[in-house]
């Protein structure tokens, strides 16, 4: 991944979560807690693609799983994370842009469904039963109707910071391309009259040379 894209990604990510654990979390909301973090990285994956998305997913992940309170083992929601990112970057568009916003909702939807699912079945094999008696239903609606309400306020944003920051270098090239064009014309037009400038002295040069001969056989002749 390129340098910007980290940069951006990590901050991202840490502010999703700082929000997500000491705001969104303190809210106690029926179901499951909006997930910032998880919006965060299915932005980030529609726009950077799938390889993008799978690293982000699984950094943020892991992020989750350290930051306190952790009641799961280290590494589980890093795993669902990756899955998800890697997912949601194969719908990432070859012009960058999405036309509607059908796509990114739908995404978000099934992103929200699918992370709850992957999370409770890793968690049924590693014998993880803690939010067992809240319901897996329960679950999935909550964690669906918060995230698609969150969504709006949160996807576009920053898929358009993630394109903002992805196109400056490639606006600065091009503007140092033209630059380059306009250094370039100029040094050729100085080329140009330096060049018709000696061709000028040549033919002056070539002129007197013959002139010089014609006086040399004039006085041989006399």
């Amino acid at each position: 991944m390129r340098l910007n894209r980290m940069l951006l990604s990590t901050t991202l990510v840490v502010v999703a979560l700082v929000i997500q654990v000491s705001v969104l979390a303190r809210l106690h909301l029926p179901g499951a807690v909006p997930d910032l973090v998880l919006l965060t990285v299915l932005a980030l994956a529609m726009v950077y693609g799938h390889v993008g998305g799978a690293l982000i997913g699984f950094g943020a992940g892991l992020l989750a799983d350290l930051a306190p309170p952790s009641d799961h083992a280290a590494g589980r929601y890093a795993l669902v994370l990756c899955v998800i990112g890697y997912l949601a970057g194969l719908v990432k568009p070859e012009n960058g842009q999405l036309k509607s916003a059908t796509g990114p909702m739908a995404v978000v939807v099934a992103a929200a469904v699918g992370s709850t699912l992957l999370y409770a079945g890793v968690g049924a094999l590693v014998g993880d039963t803690a939010a067992r008696h809240v319901g897996l239903g329960s679950l999935l609606f909550s964690a669906a109707l918060y995230d698609l309400l969150l969504a709006p306020f949160v996807v576009p944003g920053l898929m358009a910071l993630a394109r903002r920051a992805e196109n400056n270098p490639l606006g600065d090239s091009g503007t140092s391309a033209k630059a380059a064009d306009v250094s370039s014309g100029w040094l050729a037009s100085g080329t140009g009259l330096r060049i018709g400038s000696q061709r000028g002295m040549r033919v002056k040069a070539a002129r007197a040379r013959v002139a010089r001969a014609g006086r040399i056989k004039g006085v041989k002749r006399l």
